[in-house]
């Protein structure tokens, strides 16, 4: 009796364990190259073409990797990031060259540490911090650049803003004094 019941509490935890596992897999981020995006989008048909939301990150930046561990890892934001933008991971001292829009971007000096991709400083404005998110339109236009830490409370309303088009229409607090979070 007493194996029948060990039995059945194994099974238990077992299924309620691959449910979270497989429920955390469904809200991660999907993240793509800046090409990947691109194309994906330039194959999309109009009413399916999303923004971009761009991540423009370093391996040495210990926020950007805090980013990754508490914002990007959280399923409200990985859900409605995958759902409304392309969103893209940019190493900013990248080395491979970039086309977009017909403009190339390199490193102009790859292989040297802490040389900024051209890419990383057309984004960013020159204004180099990391992390830094740059969000472009269905055109692979810049709508604006987000700089620095955000928890998934701060990016979320800033992904409807930018998402909704809101932007265009009113400021940041207006929106935001009648936006409705999901935490």
């Amino acid at each position: 009796m007493k194996e029948r019941y060990q039995l059945t509490f194994f099974i238990l935890i077992s299924v309620f364990f691959l449910r979270t596992v497989s429920a955390q897999e469904a809200y991660k981020v999907k993240w793509y190259s800046v090409e990947e995006a691109v194309e994906l989008n330039s194959k999309a048909k109009n009413k399916n073409k999303k923004k971009f939301f761009i991540d423009v990150y370093t391996d040495w930046c210990g926020w950007c990797k805090k980013m990754d561990a508490n914002t990007f890892s959280d399923p409200v934001i990985a859900k409605y990031m995958n759902e409304y933008f392309w969103p893209v991971k940019f190493d900013a001292e990248s080395d491979a060259p970039i086309i977009i829009n017909g403009q190339q971007y390199a490193n102009p000096h790859p292989g040297v540490k802490k040389s900024t991709h051209q890419l990383a400083v057309a984004l960013l404005n020159r204004r180099l911090s990391y992390p830094s998110f740059a969000f472009l339109d269905q055109e692979v236009k810049l709508i604006t650049v987000l700089p620095g830490y955000n928890t998934p409370q701060q990016l979320e309303p800033v992904l409807h803003f930018i998402a909704n088009e809101a932007y265009k229409t009113q400021t940041f607090d207006q929106f935001k004094a009648t936006f409705k979070s999901s935490y």
